[in-house]
């Protein structure tokens, strides 16, 4: 299904042609503003028959789109390790409430508990289920090579932090990307060493309506050697369920950066 976002110009039978001034890739709802009317009506992609404005209909329901950028994310960054960038870290985690998940880019240095914050690598997804933009300058629905140009445009600097060898990194990454992507991204777990976390790397569908994730994957290199020998064997448990919409009860998950 083409990207859909503020913006987007579509056609509707009754109203004719209009464009997109807010929309909701969670639950469906969009509002738009036909012609000269200086009300916005509020409509439901699923059924009010909205199309694009080439005709294309739009599909929400049985070609829905991604509420979370993760996975788009994890393809941009293996892109970039094959380029050389393999000094580029990807750490995602779900707020407590499991309704969406916040990504963070990071670039030199391996620490995963001390990440350094640079402006616009970081990212929420209910942000994005309203604009699914990544705030580079890219469009909606931009593609790898896209994104790359993006970010390379907007933040030069950082970028070249992260060329660089880390091959245990690109390969472990280049392995989980063959396993999850195009429908699938990782979760990392908890930074807090008192706080549980699974004994599988956490795994979210980045689109409604896909079954459950079956593999099990390890976590990243250096991962488990940020915390002690006696906390891991204490706070490690058994895999726990992560589902878009809500976290599982059995762990608890981070809400800080």
């Amino acid at each position: 299904m083409k990207p859909i976002a503020p913006g987007t110009v579509i056609f509707h039978r009754h109203r004719g042609f209009g464009v997109l001034t807010a929309v909701n890739l969670m639950t469906g709802w969009v509002s738009a503003r036909f012609g000269a009317e200086q009300r916005c009506l509020d409509l439901n992609l699923s059924t009010d028959q909205l199309q694009h404005a080439d005709g294309e209909a739009i599909r929400f329901r049985l070609q829905p789109p991604e509420r979370m950028p993760h996975a788009r994310l994890m393809a941009m960054v293996r892109a970039l390790h094959s380029a050389g960038y393999q000094r580029l870290y990807l750490y995602s985690f779900p707020v407590a409430s499991g309704l969406h998940w916040r990504w963070h880019l990071f670039a030199g240095p391996r620490q995963w508990l001390q990440r350094p914050l640079r402006h616009g690598w970081y990212g929420n997804g209910a942000d994005y289920i309203f604009n699914p933009v990544m705030g580079w300058g890219d469009a909606p629905g931009a593609g790898t090579e896209e994104l790359i140009e993006a970010l390379a445009r907007f933040d030069p600097e950082g970028l070249a932090l992260a060329l660089g060898r880390d091959e245990d990194y690109a390969a472990w990454f280049a392995q989980v990307c063959e396993q999850l992507l195009p429908d699938y991204a990782f979760s990392l777990g908890s930074g807090d060493a008192t706080l549980p976390f699974p004994a599988y790397l956490p795994t979210m569908p980045v689109r409604a309506r896909q079954p459950d994730c079956v593999h099990r994957l390890t976590y990243p290199p250096g991962w488990k050697e940020s915390w002690p020998a006696r906390d891991l064997s204490t706070h490690l448990q058994q895999a726990a369920t992560v589902r878009h919409d809500i976290a599982g009860h059995g762990w608890n998950l981070p809400m800080e950066w």
